[in-house]
Protein backbone atom coordinates (compact mmCIF):
# COMPACT_ATOMS: atom_id res chain seq x y z
CA UNK A 1 0.00 0.00 0.00
CA UNK A 2 2.42 2.46 0.77
CA UNK A 3 4.56 1.69 -2.44
CA UNK A 4 1.57 2.43 -4.49
CA UNK A 5 0.53 5.93 -2.25
CA UNK A 6 4.05 6.97 -3.35
CA UNK A 7 4.08 5.92 -6.68
CA UNK A 8 0.70 7.27 -7.74
CA UNK A 9 1.98 10.57 -5.64
CA UNK A 10 4.93 10.69 -7.92
CA UNK A 11 3.28 9.92 -11.15
CA UNK A 12 0.83 12.77 -10.49
CA UNK A 13 3.37 15.24 -9.43
CA UNK A 14 5.63 14.45 -12.93
CA UNK A 15 2.65 15.12 -14.97
CA UNK A 16 1.71 18.26 -13.40
CA UNK A 17 5.96 19.08 -13.31
CA UNK A 18 6.31 18.29 -17.09
CA UNK A 19 2.83 20.51 -18.08
CA UNK A 20 3.95 23.23 -16.15
CA UNK A 21 7.52 22.91 -17.91
CA UNK A 22 5.71 22.92 -21.35
CA UNK A 23 4.27 25.94 -20.71
CA UNK A 24 7.20 27.94 -19.33
CA UNK A 25 8.42 26.82 -22.74
CA UNK A 26 10.99 24.29 -21.28
CA UNK A 27 11.97 20.24 -22.03
CA UNK A 28 10.02 17.90 -20.00
CA UNK A 29 12.27 16.29 -17.60
CA UNK A 30 14.24 12.82 -18.65
CA UNK A 31 12.46 10.22 -16.75
CA UNK A 32 14.39 8.44 -14.03
CA UNK A 33 14.40 4.69 -12.79
CA UNK A 34 11.39 3.98 -10.89
CA UNK A 35 8.92 6.48 -12.47
CA UNK A 36 6.54 4.69 -14.55
CA UNK A 37 7.90 0.97 -12.68
CA UNK A 38 5.16 -0.17 -10.39
CA UNK A 39 6.84 -2.97 -9.18
CA UNK A 40 10.04 -1.16 -8.60
CA UNK A 41 9.47 2.57 -7.84
CA UNK A 42 12.82 3.67 -6.99
CA UNK A 43 13.59 6.42 -4.59
CA UNK A 44 11.00 9.48 -4.25
CA UNK A 45 11.14 12.58 -6.29
CA UNK A 46 14.14 14.41 -5.54
CA UNK A 47 15.68 11.76 -3.20
CA UNK A 48 18.61 9.69 -3.53
CA UNK A 49 18.72 6.00 -2.66
CA UNK A 50 19.96 6.03 0.97
CA UNK A 51 20.97 3.07 3.40
CA UNK A 52 17.71 2.93 6.00
CA UNK A 53 18.61 0.82 9.27
CA UNK A 54 16.40 -2.49 10.36
CA UNK A 55 15.81 -3.78 13.48
CA UNK A 56 16.50 -7.52 13.43
CA UNK A 57 14.13 -8.75 15.84
CA UNK A 58 10.93 -6.26 14.17
CA UNK A 59 12.38 -5.74 10.72
CA UNK A 60 8.71 -4.38 10.07
CA UNK A 61 9.66 -1.20 12.44
CA UNK A 62 10.96 1.80 11.60
CA UNK A 63 13.92 3.76 13.90
CA UNK A 64 12.50 6.89 15.12
CA UNK A 65 13.89 10.12 16.01
CA UNK A 66 13.03 13.46 16.79
CA UNK A 67 14.80 16.08 18.32
CA UNK A 68 16.55 15.31 21.63
CA UNK A 69 14.57 11.82 22.13
CA UNK A 70 16.48 8.53 22.07
CA UNK A 71 16.34 6.98 18.80
CA UNK A 72 14.52 3.78 18.97
CA UNK A 73 12.39 1.47 16.77
CA UNK A 74 8.68 2.13 16.69
CA UNK A 75 5.55 2.13 14.81
CA UNK A 76 3.27 5.07 14.33
CA UNK A 77 0.00 5.68 15.14
CA UNK A 78 -2.46 7.99 12.70
CA UNK A 79 -6.00 8.53 14.18
CA UNK A 80 -8.81 10.53 12.98
CA UNK A 81 -11.98 11.23 15.14
CA UNK A 82 -14.99 13.60 14.94
CA UNK A 83 -16.17 16.19 17.16
CA UNK A 84 -17.44 14.12 19.74
CA UNK A 85 -13.95 12.28 20.26
CA UNK A 86 -15.13 9.17 18.58
CA UNK A 87 -12.63 7.48 16.27
CA UNK A 88 -13.36 7.22 12.88
CA UNK A 89 -10.12 5.79 11.44
CA UNK A 90 -6.86 4.41 12.55
CA UNK A 91 -4.10 3.66 10.29
CA UNK A 92 -0.70 1.77 11.54
CA UNK A 93 3.31 2.60 10.09
CA UNK A 94 6.47 2.40 10.55
CA UNK A 95 8.46 4.85 12.98
CA UNK A 96 10.53 6.22 10.16
CA UNK A 97 7.44 6.95 7.88
CA UNK A 98 6.57 10.97 7.38
CA UNK A 99 3.01 12.18 9.11
CA UNK A 100 1.95 13.30 5.53
CA UNK A 101 2.62 9.93 4.04
CA UNK A 102 0.04 8.12 6.11
CA UNK A 103 -2.38 10.92 5.51
CA UNK A 104 -3.88 9.59 1.96
CA UNK A 105 -4.37 5.90 3.53
CA UNK A 106 -6.57 7.12 6.48
CA UNK A 107 -8.33 10.29 4.48
CA UNK A 108 -9.32 7.62 2.35
CA UNK A 109 -10.69 5.35 5.04
CA UNK A 110 -12.82 8.27 6.56
CA UNK A 111 -14.10 9.94 3.61
CA UNK A 112 -15.61 6.07 2.24
CA UNK A 113 -17.43 6.05 5.42
CA UNK A 114 -18.22 10.23 6.30
CA UNK A 115 -18.13 11.66 2.95
CA UNK A 116 -20.62 14.05 4.84
CA UNK A 117 -17.57 15.87 6.72
CA UNK A 118 -17.06 19.50 5.56
CA UNK A 119 -13.58 20.03 7.10
CA UNK A 120 -10.43 18.27 7.91
CA UNK A 121 -8.48 19.32 10.52
CA UNK A 122 -4.51 18.55 10.94
CA UNK A 123 -1.26 19.21 12.47
CA UNK A 124 1.39 21.31 10.96
CA UNK A 125 3.10 17.96 9.90
CA UNK A 126 0.40 17.38 7.58
CA UNK A 127 1.08 20.76 5.89
CA UNK A 128 2.36 20.42 2.62
CA UNK A 129 1.29 21.08 -1.15
CA UNK A 130 0.34 17.52 -1.58
CA UNK A 131 -2.05 16.93 1.20
CA UNK A 132 -3.38 20.70 0.71
CA UNK A 133 -4.62 19.44 -3.32
CA UNK A 134 -5.63 16.37 -1.87
CA UNK A 135 -8.74 17.77 0.47
CA UNK A 136 -9.16 21.09 -1.35
CA UNK A 137 -9.59 18.49 -4.69
CA UNK A 138 -12.15 15.90 -2.17
CA UNK A 139 -13.98 19.27 -1.83
CA UNK A 140 -13.04 19.44 2.14
CA UNK A 141 -11.71 22.62 3.76
CA UNK A 142 -8.21 21.94 4.74
CA UNK A 143 -8.00 23.55 8.34
CA UNK A 144 -4.30 23.49 9.27
CA UNK A 145 -2.06 25.65 11.99
CA UNK A 146 0.63 28.42 11.34
CA UNK A 147 3.87 27.14 10.04
CA UNK A 148 7.05 29.04 11.49
CA UNK A 149 9.42 29.76 8.34
CA UNK A 150 12.52 28.09 8.22
CA UNK A 151 14.36 31.07 7.26
CA UNK A 152 17.61 31.77 9.22
CA UNK A 153 17.73 35.04 11.58
CA UNK A 154 18.46 38.32 10.12
CA UNK A 155 16.90 37.55 6.65
CA UNK A 156 13.92 38.30 5.07
CA UNK A 157 10.90 35.60 5.27
CA UNK A 158 9.46 33.93 2.16
CA UNK A 159 6.21 36.15 2.50
CA UNK A 160 7.90 39.47 2.02
CA UNK A 161 8.51 38.45 -1.12
CA UNK A 162 5.49 39.38 -3.17
CA UNK A 163 3.88 36.62 -6.15
CA UNK A 164 2.46 38.80 -8.78
CA UNK A 165 0.31 35.84 -10.53
CA UNK A 166 -0.53 38.07 -13.77
CA UNK A 167 2.97 37.88 -15.00
CA UNK A 168 4.38 35.00 -12.95
CA UNK A 169 6.64 36.97 -10.98
CA UNK A 170 7.98 37.86 -7.41
CA UNK A 171 9.03 41.36 -5.94
CA UNK A 172 11.57 41.62 -3.50
CA UNK A 173 11.84 44.31 -0.30
CA UNK A 174 13.63 46.55 -2.96
CA UNK A 175 11.07 46.07 -5.69
CA UNK A 176 13.34 44.41 -8.12
CA UNK A 177 11.67 41.23 -10.56
CA UNK A 178 12.53 37.93 -9.80
CA UNK A 179 11.99 36.26 -13.05
CA UNK A 180 11.15 32.23 -13.52
CA UNK A 181 13.85 30.38 -14.09
CA UNK A 182 12.77 26.90 -14.16
CA UNK A 183 10.46 23.76 -12.47
CA UNK A 184 12.58 21.38 -10.85
CA UNK A 185 12.32 17.68 -9.91
CA UNK A 186 10.91 18.13 -6.72
CA UNK A 187 8.13 20.30 -8.17
CA UNK A 188 9.12 23.46 -7.17
CA UNK A 189 9.12 26.56 -9.61
CA UNK A 190 12.44 28.55 -9.43
CA UNK A 191 12.44 32.43 -9.69
CA UNK A 192 15.81 34.01 -9.95
CA UNK A 193 17.20 37.88 -9.76
CA UNK A 194 18.86 39.73 -11.56
CA UNK A 195 22.78 40.08 -10.09
CA UNK A 196 23.80 42.85 -11.74
CA UNK A 197 20.70 44.29 -9.62
CA UNK A 198 21.29 42.06 -6.36
CA UNK A 199 25.49 43.04 -6.37
CA UNK A 200 24.65 46.97 -5.24
CA UNK A 201 21.90 46.60 -3.30
CA UNK A 202 21.72 47.85 0.19
CA UNK A 203 19.45 44.87 1.53
CA UNK A 204 21.55 42.57 -0.10
CA UNK A 205 22.63 40.82 3.35
CA UNK A 206 19.18 40.46 4.52
CA UNK A 207 18.69 38.93 1.13
CA UNK A 208 21.13 36.26 -0.02
CA UNK A 209 24.53 35.61 0.65
CA UNK A 210 25.49 33.59 -2.28
CA UNK A 211 28.51 33.89 -4.51
CA UNK A 212 26.90 35.20 -7.53
CA UNK A 213 24.76 37.52 -6.17
CA UNK A 214 21.71 35.45 -7.08
CA UNK A 215 18.62 35.01 -4.36
CA UNK A 216 16.11 32.32 -5.72
CA UNK A 217 12.61 31.98 -4.44
CA UNK A 218 10.67 28.55 -4.77
CA UNK A 219 6.72 28.18 -5.38
CA UNK A 220 5.17 24.88 -5.57
CA UNK A 221 3.55 24.15 -8.42
CA UNK A 222 0.63 22.82 -5.77
CA UNK A 223 0.98 26.31 -3.72
CA UNK A 224 -2.22 27.61 -4.58
CA UNK A 225 -3.85 25.26 -2.87
CA UNK A 226 -1.52 25.68 0.52
CA UNK A 227 -2.80 29.22 0.00
CA UNK A 228 -6.56 28.11 0.63
CA UNK A 229 -5.55 26.64 3.43
CA UNK A 230 -3.62 30.30 4.63
CA UNK A 231 -6.98 31.58 4.14
CA UNK A 232 -8.80 29.63 6.17
CA UNK A 233 -6.40 29.68 9.53
CA UNK A 234 -7.32 33.49 9.58
CA UNK A 235 -11.35 33.18 9.43
CA UNK A 236 -13.64 32.41 13.03
CA UNK A 237 -14.53 28.89 11.65
CA UNK A 238 -11.07 28.11 11.21
CA UNK A 239 -9.91 28.97 14.47
CA UNK A 240 -12.96 27.61 16.22
CA UNK A 241 -12.17 24.22 14.80
CA UNK A 242 -8.57 24.33 14.93
CA UNK A 243 -8.62 25.18 19.30
CA UNK A 244 -11.15 21.93 19.31
CA UNK A 245 -8.14 19.81 18.70
CA UNK A 246 -7.20 19.94 22.11
CA UNK A 247 -10.13 18.60 23.33
CA UNK A 248 -10.92 15.97 20.94
CA UNK A 249 -8.13 13.84 18.81
CA UNK A 250 -5.05 15.38 22.25
CA UNK A 251 -7.58 13.56 24.34
CA UNK A 252 -8.21 10.41 22.47
CA UNK A 253 -4.18 9.91 22.19
CA UNK A 254 -4.24 10.94 25.78
CA UNK A 255 -6.56 8.63 27.22
CA UNK A 256 -4.86 5.79 24.99
CA UNK A 257 -1.10 5.91 26.38
CA UNK A 258 -2.08 6.85 29.19
CA UNK A 259 -5.31 3.90 30.30
CA UNK A 260 -4.80 1.73 27.60
CA UNK A 261 -0.68 1.10 27.42
CA UNK A 262 -0.68 2.90 23.95
CA UNK A 263 3.32 3.62 24.60
CA UNK A 264 4.54 0.12 23.94
CA UNK A 265 3.11 -3.01 21.98
CA UNK A 266 3.94 -6.49 22.28
CA UNK A 267 3.43 -7.40 19.10
CA UNK A 268 5.64 -7.72 16.61
CA UNK A 269 4.89 -7.05 12.68
CA UNK A 270 3.12 -4.40 11.18
CA UNK A 271 -0.71 -6.79 10.60
CA UNK A 272 -0.27 -7.17 14.11
CA UNK A 273 0.35 -3.83 15.41
CA UNK A 274 -2.45 -2.41 13.07
CA UNK A 275 -5.09 -5.11 14.47
CA UNK A 276 -4.13 -4.03 17.99
CA UNK A 277 -4.74 -0.59 17.68
CA UNK A 278 -8.04 -1.04 15.93
CA UNK A 279 -9.36 -3.42 18.90
CA UNK A 280 -7.94 -0.81 21.30
CA UNK A 281 -9.60 2.42 19.57
CA UNK A 282 -13.10 0.41 18.67
CA UNK A 283 -12.96 -0.55 22.69
CA UNK A 284 -12.83 3.72 23.55
CA UNK A 285 -15.24 4.23 21.57
CA UNK A 286 -17.73 1.59 22.57
CA UNK A 287 -16.54 2.93 26.68
CA UNK A 288 -17.69 6.55 25.21
CA UNK A 289 -21.04 5.11 23.41
CA UNK A 290 -21.80 3.53 27.13
CA UNK A 291 -20.98 6.47 28.93
CA UNK A 292 -23.32 8.53 26.67
CA UNK A 293 -26.06 6.39 27.17
CA UNK A 294 -25.96 6.34 30.86
CA UNK A 295 -26.15 10.12 30.34
CA UNK A 296 -29.04 10.29 28.53
CA UNK A 297 -27.17 11.59 25.37
CA UNK A 298 -29.20 11.74 21.88
CA UNK A 299 -26.63 12.11 19.59
CA UNK A 300 -25.00 9.09 18.19
CA UNK A 301 -21.45 9.16 16.88
CA UNK A 302 -22.21 7.64 13.47
CA UNK A 303 -25.39 10.20 12.92
CA UNK A 304 -24.83 12.37 9.67
CA UNK A 305 -23.73 15.82 11.03
CA UNK A 306 -20.26 15.14 11.33
CA UNK A 307 -18.85 19.03 10.71
CA UNK A 308 -15.07 18.37 11.23
CA UNK A 309 -12.65 15.53 11.00
CA UNK A 310 -9.67 15.72 13.22
CA UNK A 311 -6.36 14.26 12.60
CA UNK A 312 -3.44 13.00 15.08
CA UNK A 313 -0.31 11.10 14.27
CA UNK A 314 1.98 9.93 17.38
CA UNK A 315 5.21 7.68 17.25
CA UNK A 316 5.53 7.25 20.57
CA UNK A 317 3.97 3.59 19.81
CA UNK A 318 6.86 0.94 20.04
CA UNK A 319 8.40 -2.29 20.78
CA UNK A 320 10.04 -2.95 23.89
CA UNK A 321 12.38 -5.67 23.98
CA UNK A 322 12.76 -6.07 28.02
CA UNK A 323 10.05 -7.62 30.21
CA UNK A 324 9.14 -4.18 31.42
CA UNK A 325 6.50 -3.66 28.50
CA UNK A 326 4.19 -0.97 29.42
CA UNK A 327 6.02 0.21 32.66
CA UNK A 328 8.14 2.80 30.92
CA UNK A 329 7.06 6.57 30.15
Amino acid sequence: MARHRAHKYRRELINEINADRAEHGKKPLPEKSGDDDDENPGPRLGEEEREVKQSTTDPESGLFHKGEKEKCFAYSASVACDRNGFILGVEAAAGNIHDSQVFTDIFTQVQERFDDMESVVVDAGYKTPGICREIVEAQKKPIMPYRRPMTKDGYFRKYEYVYDEYFDCYLCPNDQVLKYSTTNRQGYREYKSDPKQCQGCALRMRCTQSQNYTKVVTRHVWEDYVEIAEDLRHTAEGKQLYQARGETIERVFADAKEKHGMRYTHYRGLRKVGHYLKLLFACMNLKKLALWKRKGRLLGPFSPCFISVLFRLSKLFRYAETPLLGNAA
